[in-house]
Parts: structure tokens; C-alpha cells; sequence
């Protein structure tokens, strides 16, 4: 049975939105997906736009710049969208953890297991303030502060840009789990600043969910982009005239995943000492309330 030209026409409009979106999550503007993949920035723009006719094979090359599967791009009458983030889990889950997932769903005796309380974990969009304000906060409560793509660099010798580069977007996604599993290993307390795309690996943004009070550092557009500009780092925006609207974009598309925290601090219009002020109360609840929960002793704030 042929589809009618305006089922067709919204067929290519979910794939635009499906390959906008993706390309949101993993903070890549459309002039660098133009590059790594190969295909003009008009052509894509079309896609994205839900007028170009593509072919599978220059969508298998847009979906590997991404460092993303094709089926995942491939609209479907699938009921629910979790169903690509439970394609993604099940792709990178061990046997066990498998073998859990399907006792869980056919109801069998899994055990419930509950990973140990690991500190305050920091999510945001670049510039939010998670590297200053977790510097603040962990001096404050006298926890370590730690980076998580400093751990990436100090682990493999390379920059963040040079591990892109190397090995792509995919790669580094690797090492960001690999360095945030040595991390809970070590079994103390901390404040964890994380990189702003964490949230676009389903894993990893679970695992930092299920262990850290996890807190969405929040802001502008406006304010992310002259704080990211201050601190002279652009990637993967740079010379791109359209990078407000790339960034406006990405906000756009991660905010439902930043808004999983367990909370949200809101940092715009104030100073970098309101801002903390503001963050330090957002935690108190954990430090001192819920303290009992976690195993913790309170700590005056």
C-alpha cells in the first residue's frame, strides 16, 4: 500500500526533528556535523528541515558523525520515546545487567540493588558555573571537588578535544564511564562537575542519577554563551554565526534530561556569591535532613 504524499511529507519531518535533536543532545553545531560527515551544511539543512530526500546510506553517514545508530534516527509508530533510550541501555548493558532487566519485566525475583550515596553531582549546560560553584560548595562542606572530563584527561594523557578527535565522540563516551566508575570506586564523598553532554548517555546519566544528589545548574542562553565565550572555549561552536540559535537548540533538547535532577538552582542574573548562596541551600536538605538516609553526618552549613 503506497503512503499518501502527506504521510510521507510527515514521515521526513519526524526524521528532520529525530536528526535536529540528536545533533542538540551531542552539542554539535550543523556546520561541524556538515564536516565530520561529510555531506554539504545546505544538504543537511534540508534534512533537518524535513525536505530532504535521503538516502540510507548519507543517513548511516550523518548518524556515524554522531556517534549515533541509524535505526535510532528512523521515525516509528513505537508508543513511547523511552523505547530508543531502552535500545541504547540494552546495546551497552553487561549479561548481568540484562539478565536483571528481564526478571524485572517478567516480574522474577531481581534484587533490588541501590548504589551507595557518592556526593552532589552537578549537571548543566558549559558556562552554568558547575566548576566555580562546585569549587565553592565543596570548600564550604570540606568534601573534594572533582571534574569529571579532568579525570578523563589525567586517566588517558589527552585533552578532550584530542580524544574527539582521535576517537570520536563515541570514544569519549567511552572514557567518561570508565573514569566515572573509577571515581565511584574510591568510595568518598564529593562534588562531581560533569560535562554538559552526560545527560545524551543514557548509562552514564543514570549511574550519576543513582549515586549523587544531582543538582541542574541553570541559566540563560545569553549568560551560558558570554561565560563560555569569557573563558575563550567555543567548541564545537566556534565560528559558527549561527551559534546562539545551536545553543538555544541544545538547551532546548536536553532540558527534559537536565530536569531529571533532584533538583534545580537557577543562576540567572546573579553573582558568582548569590549563585553559591542559592547552591548551598539547595543542598542543605541533604546534608542535614536526609542525612540519616545517606549514612552521612550533618554538616553545618
Amino acid at each position: 500500500m503506497t503512503e499518501s504524499p502527506d504521510a510521507e511529507s510527515h514521515f521526513l519531518e519526524q526524521l528532520g526533528q529525530r536528526v535536529r535533536t540528536m545533533r542538540s543532545l551531542r552539542g554539535m553545531s550543523r556546520k561541524v556535523l556538515a564536516k565530520v560527515s561529510g555531506i554539504s551544511e545546505r544538504y543537511i539543512a534540508q534534512l533537518e528541515g524535513g525536505k530532504g530526500n535521503v538516502s540510507i546510506v548519507l543517513l548511516r553517514r550523518v548518524s556515524d558523525a554522531m556517534g549515533a545508530h541509524v535505526e535510532d534516527l528512523i521515525p516509528s509508530t513505537e508508543p513511547a520515546p523511552d523505547w530508543q533510550m531502552f535500545r541504547e541501555l540494552l546495546r551497552k548493558a553487561s549479561p548481568g545487567q540484562i539478565t536483571r532487566a528481564k526478571e524485572a519485566l517478567t516480574g522474577g525475583a531481581a534484587t533490588a540493588h541501590h548504589a551507595p550515596f557518592c556526593g552532589i553531582a552537578l549537571i548543566g549546560l558549559r558556562g552554568a558555573g558547575k566548576s566555580t560553584l562546585g569549587r565553592i560548595l565543596a570548600k564550604k562542606i570540606g568534601w573534594s571537588f572533582v571534574e569529571l572530563n579532568k579525570e578523563i584527561e589525567q586517566q588517558n594523557g589527552l585533552s578532550v578535544a584530542e580524544i574527539i578527535a582521535l576517537y570520536g565522540l563515541e570514544g569519549f563516551r567511552r572514557m567518561e564511564q570508565v573514569a566515572l566508575q573509577q571515581l565511584l570506586a574510591r568510595k568518598e564523598w564529593m562534588v562531581l562537575a560533569t560535562g554538559g553532554g552526560i545527560v545524551s548517555e543514557p548509562l552514564t546519566f543514570d549511574q550519576i542519577l543513582g549515586s549523587f544528589y544531582t543538582i541542574w545548574l541553570k541559566a540563560e542562553p545569553e549568560e551560558h554563551m558570554a561565560r563560555v565565550r569569557r573563558q575563550g572555549d567555543l567548541r564545537p561552536m566556534a565560528d559558527d554565526r549561527s551559534a546562539m540559535a545551536e545553543l538555544r537548540n541544545i538547551l532546548v533538547s536536553r532540558e527534559p534530561l537536565y530536569a531529571r535532577a533532584n533538583a534545580v538552582v537557577d543562576t540567572a542574573g546573579l553573582s558568582v556569591d548569590a549563585a553559591a548562596a542559592r547552591l548551598i541551600e539547595a543542598v542543605r536538605p541533604v546534608l542535614q535532613d536526609d542525612a540519616r538516609s545517606f549514612g552521612l553526618h550533618s554538616v553545618a552549613l
